[in-house]
């Protein structure tokens, strides 16, 4: 694995060596996508959901509570606030690693701004488009929720609640910028990055396959970076009837970004991630056959 990952560096580098105006173009396309469809939509959901979790106050009186309060406040907050969130908890010592597992695992999904304001009203025309999108993420993400709250509501009956560990004093509002200032920078290297690498990518893919510069760019951007695959496909396909079930996967699929992004912040609390990959798996499948049938 050390080697592989060295060859796709030394790789990604000479791409970048060869290709310099591309890749130059492509970060400027991400820098572009970072500060018009997500900083506007993550930042200030990011900071109020960070700052609830650290207000003193009563906490659920269950695990349940815990898992449905984390629910509301991480999945409808958008990539990658749900990790965040569940990661805060992990390290607070209200959820275990397992627990931290699954939730981030379902706590995940598209700010519900970038789907209607974004998705729905920029690149649909019709918010009501990204209203049904959300719909089908949440249903998904709500079975697996309730499945896992069964699972783990029989598993942890009986065991003693861990008392979180005192720590020092740190104002809430304070901690929350903090932490959501990191959380906005992970965002932005790794939408910049991806970008140029995904505008490197698609060009070669056209030089070797003869393929349109937009097609390739249809086939390489969402698996490196999930809104400029959003915004290549309204770019290919608006007004066809592929246009939704494209959509419906890309959001699905997520790209390399968000999954690093999520990728650091879980492993820096310990969480596993074998339940985020099964989940993801699970969402290519389902999202869009039910947005489809809607």
């Amino acid at each position: 694995m050390p080697m592989l990952n060295t060859i796709m560096i030394w790789c990604t580098i000479l791409l970048f060596l060869l290709r310099p105006a591309l890749a130059r173009e492509g970060a400027e396309f991400g820098v572009e996508l970072f500060a018009g469809a997500l900083l506007p939509y993550l930042l200030p959901y990011l900071i109020l959901t960070q700052w609830l979790l650290r207000l003193p106050g009563r906490e659920p009186k269950s695990r349940t509570g815990t898992y449905w309060k984390t629910y509301v406040l991480g999945a409808f907050g958008g990539f990658p606030v749900g990790a965040a969130s569940v990661a805060h908890l992990v390290r607070d010592g209200r959820l275990s690693r397992a627990e931290g597992g699954f939730l981030t695992a379902v706590c995940h999904a598209p700010s519900s701004m970038l789907l209607v304001g974004f998705v729905g009203h920029e690149l649909f025309g019709d918010p009501a488009a990204g209203w049904r999108l959300m719909a089908v993420i949440h249903s998904v993400n709500l079975v697996l929720l309730i499945a896992g709250t069964l699972y783990f509501r029989n598993r942890t009956a009986g065991s003693a609640e861990k008392t979180p560990t005192s720590k020092p004093s740190v104002s809430p509002l304070t901690a929350s910028l903090k932490e959501s200032s990191q959380t906005i920078v992970l965002v932005a290297t790794s939408v910049i990055f991806f970008s140029a690498v995904g505008a490197v990518a698609a060009a070669l893919l056209s030089s070797v396959s003869g393929l349109a510069e937009t097609t390739a760019g249809l086939a390489v951007y969402p698996l490196f970076e999930m809104t400029a695959g959003l915004r290549m496909a309204a770019d290919v396909l608006a007004g066809s009837s592929a246009h939704g079930a494209v959509t419906a996967l890309i959001l699905s699929m997520n790209g390399f970004s968000i999954h690093l992004q999520v990728a650091v912040i879980a492993r820096g609390a310990g969480i596993p991630l074998r339940p985020y990959v099964a989940a993801r798996i699970i969402h290519m499948i389902c999202v869009p056959l039910l947005f489809m049938l809607l």
